[in-house]
């Protein structure tokens, strides 16, 4: 019997070398149009980025290898050209000259290949894939020539992530454009979110929902790569990186049976349509066990699997008397794993997206939790945080888990996957028992956390609100006060975790109420407080301050989330401080070997050790290790925890103290600070702060009282221009503006077209009373019936002077807290559907609250 196999590489060369172990007397041909049959395609990025420095050994196996080990008969460079099933043989080009090759069984591997679509400009030679070995080579001796400086990477998915993340070590300035509105696709938005900010911190430009418009070479060689907005980015090279198509080509011209996307269709034994061709790998489609729904997944997971299969069922159809039985391939589950620069990214099953897409609903067909653990032992060092989210419905059957962290992430996701894969349930994470010791994982781990969890939310001890479900609830924060100091969310209660049974009075109990802390331990015990005293409408914040934090930060090339109260406090590069400015240490370093401040040595410096403590141990022990420093002392604090490196600049700024700097050594965060002014250090050292004003000395000090708060009471829109002129400026300078909306000046929010809501009579007059928006808006002087307003943005456009639509939209993107009265809305009938997006709706004591930070207060 004669076997001839179409393409190596996972499926192909998997199958050739099992089937020779299952029958020593079959001959077996394979055919492979490329120069290599085997090599670790996943490895390529590595070798990029120089972290696998020998090329050999991304060849898993050689032509040679395969036919002395295995006798197999390996022919490189051998191009399939046609495929006769009724003759039951192919046609072949070696470059030299064509010949025929026949065979009783057939197995098409030819994998898939990276997409090019139409862009004008595409065809430029500086423009690369990353799909086989001579591609890598060409991209490999680019950056090796030191000619490369720059490079923009096409696709947010795995290989344009890993391809980033290795150009960015070799010192290139990177950029990642992506048409979707997140990066890796498996996962749910908040948790690519956590994958942006990490993207970000590490030097890299994320631009999202912003696909590729052209590329143009420049004078000098480069690419001018121009976005659908409209944005130019400069690369000395391109990496392309947008999907992948099946090459099928070979079988739809055989006559097999095709998807409309052009995957082979192949039953469970990976048999297609013809009894005598199989197909396996990245060209076919199979099934997703979680839905039993056809479906494609190119992983080599998956491609391993069905190539050991495909070689059984041949090997047993060609000997009735062999000692194995064919098998079955039973679908896949995608369960996948990515480093994501300091972060690992895992998934397995269907994710929430997949989901809402098939029209079921969260809380009806299926649940979510989220919660974060760490990922061994906290009083071990070096432990890391991880957010670990759960799909699954009223029976506890589970859709599908991602998991997101700095270590551990894959251990996690391999035992859920394990759990789907033999039909268990939540309740089987909860039983799951896994090896422990301190260095890696606790004694209860993640996953059993994660049953223990969905086993409270389906016996209703605990309900759940995401980041975006917060509109039209109470926030109560159960943090404590020094937390506080670092940041709140807008309009939120405060009553520290161990005041609240003495406190309950203060709260409304015919309210819903969603409670949070750091990272959501202190907030469950809180709400079941709440819940056993009476309060009916209690849900806890996911992930807690931390996770929402993260998930709520907006990417500098992409716009602000969507989101209830409190969304988007953070802004990307150039925006807030919303990450620390790195300076990569040595790995041999510690926190105690970092170089301090300027004139300041070594003995000098207290160090404190918070790696391993989770928000907000790290923040609490800076506090008291503060209080027993001088006046300039120095404090070097080294935490695993993600969220300090970001916080404690924050932390300082509310408290006095100031920030230094911020390194980085593998997982952990090396933060230097100072107590109180920069110019108490000895030596007469100094640092300046971003965002300080100078003291009489020169020496930056923390800016507690740099922002601009106004309240807007009139809706004329001469005062409105003059605000948010005024507002521009102010962010410009880097000061925090919050601008109050009361009254007459709600109307300045108004949208500019009717909206349907349901009002009273009172309420419906005063609607059709007052001016719908800005493009209703009269002037407080010279109106003259309409014409006056007309003249001021004629005038306007033709001094290029941003309208005030453009002047509004500028303010909230540049990150100004836009708060409209609840009261006065109640009092005037305007409703929230009426105003426009990117407001907060609160009462007076927030905006008061904004006060303490502001040094200038306008009422106009």
């Amino acid at each position: 019997m004669k076997t001839v196999i179409i393409g190596g590489v996972a499926g192909g060369a998997t199958a050739a070398a099992r089937l020779r172990r299952l029958d020593e007397n079959m001959e077996i041909v394979l055919l492979e149009r490329r120069d290599y049959i085997s090599y670790a395609n996943c490895g390529l990025p590595y070798y990029v980025g120089d972290v696998i420095k020998d090329r050999s050994a991304l060849l898993v196996s050689t032509p040679e290898t395969m036919r002395t080990r295995f006798n197999i008969d390996v022919r490189t460079g051998s191009n399939v050209l046609s495929i006769d099933k009724d003759a039951r043989r192919v046609t072949v080009s070696d470059g030299e000259k064509e010949y025929q090759e026949s065979y009783d069984s057939l197995l098409i591997a030819t994998g898939s290949d990276p997409l090019r679509p139409p862009i004008p400009g595409i065809d430029n030679e500086r423009i690369y894939t990353v799909w086989t070995v001579p591609d890598i080579d060409a991209v490999r001796a680019e950056v090796d020539s030191g000619n490369a400086r720059s490079a923009v990477v096409i696709g947010g998915g795995f290989i344009g992530i890993e391809m980033a993340e290795n150009l960015r070590g070799r010192g290139l300035k990177v950029d990642i454009a992506e048409a979707a509105d997140q990066v890796m696709a498996p996962f749910d938005p908040e948790m690519a979110n956590l994958l942006h900010e990490n993207i970000e911190a590490n030097g890299i430009g994320l631009h999202l929902g912003d696909g590729v418009k052209s590329f143009e070479k420049k004078p000098d060689g480069s690419l001018a790569v121009t976005l659908s907005s409209g944005v130019v980015l400069g690369a000395d090279i391109v990496i392309l990186a947008i999907g992948l198509r099946a090459n099928s080509q070979l079988a739809k011209d055989a006559g097999l049976e095709l998807t409309d996307r052009g995957s082979i269709v192949v039953d469970k034994s990976m048999q297609t349509s013809d009894p005598h061709i199989w197909a396996v790998g990245d060209v076919v489609q199979t099934e997703n066990r979680i839905t039993g729904e056809p479906s494609v997944i190119r992983l080599a997971g998956p491609a391993n699997k069905q190539g050991r299969i495909v070689a059984g069922n041949i090997a047993a159809a060609s000997n009735a008397d062999a000692a194995f039985a064919a098998g079955e391939y039973d679908g896949f589950l995608g369960t996948s794993v990515a480093k994501v620069c300091d972060l690992t990214a895992a998934s397995t099953g269907i994710n929430e997206k997949a989901l809402k897409a098939a029209g079921k609903v969260k809380g009806q067909d299926y649940e979510t939790i989220l919660i974060s653990q760490k990922s061994h032992a906290g009083y071990y060092p070096l432990a890391t945080q991880m957010f670990a989210k759960l799909i699954f419905d009223k029976s506890g059957k589970i859709y599908g888990a991602q998991i997101v962290g700095q270590d551990g992430a894959d251990k996690r996701i391999d035992m859920i996957s394990a759990v789907i894969g033999m039909g268990g349930t939540v309740t089987d994470l909860k039983k799951l028992e896994q090896a422990y010791a301190p260095p890696y994982s606790s004694a209860k781990d993640p996953v059993n956390m994660l049953g223990f969890t969905a086993e409270n939310v389906l016996n209703g001890l605990v309900k759940f609100a995401s980041w975006d479900e917060l509109e039209g609830k109470e926030i109560l924060d159960v943090s404590e006060d020094v937390e506080r100091a670092v940041w709140s969310m807008p309009g939120s209660v405060h009553i520290p975790f161990g005041q609240v049974r003495d406190r309950l009075t203060e709260l409304d109990k015919s309210k819903t109420w969603v409670v949070y802390c750091a990272i959501g331990v202190r907030s469950y015990n809180a709400a079941r407080i709440l819940m056993q005293h009476g309060f009916e409408h209690v849900e806890v914040l996911e992930g807690g301050a931390s996770f929402y934090k993260s998930v709520t930060y907006r990417p500098t090339g992409c716009s602000a989330p969507a989101g209830g109260k409190g969304a988007a406090p953070f802004q990307g590069a150039g925006g807030s401080a919303s990450q620390p400015d790195y300076t990569e240490v040595a790995p041999e370093s510690g926190a105690g070997s970092v170089p301090g401040p300027a004139g300041v040595s070594e003995k000098d410096i207290r160090i404190l050790d918070c790696t391993g403590l989770q928000c907000p141990g790290p923040i609490m022990k800076v506090n008291k290790a503060m209080q027993d420093l001088g006046e300039g002392e120095i404090l070097k604090v080294s935490a695993t925890d993600t969220g300090f490196a970001r916080d404690v600049r924050s932390w300082c700024d509310h408290t006095g103290n100031t920030y230094i700097a911020t390194e980085k050594n593998g997982v952990e965060h090396i933060v230097t600070i100072q107590k109180g002014s920069a110019a108490g250090i000895k030596g007469g050292g100094s640092a300046v702060v971003p965002g300080a004003a100078p003291d009489a000395a020169g020496a930056g000090l923390p800016a507690k009282n740099d922002g601009l708060t106004m309240i807007v009471f009139d809706q004329d829109l001469d005062k409105a221009i003059a605000s948010f002129i005024i507002a521009n400026g102010a962010l410009a300078m880097g000061k925090p503006v919050t601008m109050f909306f009361t009254f007459w000046g709600l109307n300045i929010l108004r949208k500019n077209r009717k909206v349907n809501v349901k009002k009273q009579g009172i309420e419906k007059m005063f609607g059709s009373m007052m001016p719908r928006g800005t493009k209703e808006l009269g002037i407080s002087n010279m109106n003259m019936l309409g014409m006056g307003p007309k003249m001021i943005r004629k005038v306007m456009r033709d001094k290029n002077v941003d309208s005030i639509e453009s002047l509004m939209r500028q303010a909230i993107d540049n990150g100004a807290k836009i708060y409209a009265c609840s009261m006065s809305m109640d009092i005037m009938g305007i409703k929230k559907e009426e105003l426009i997006d990117g407001i907060e709706y609160v009462g007076v004591a927030s905006y008061l609250g904004s006060t303490d930070s502001a040094n200038v207060n306008l009422f106009i």
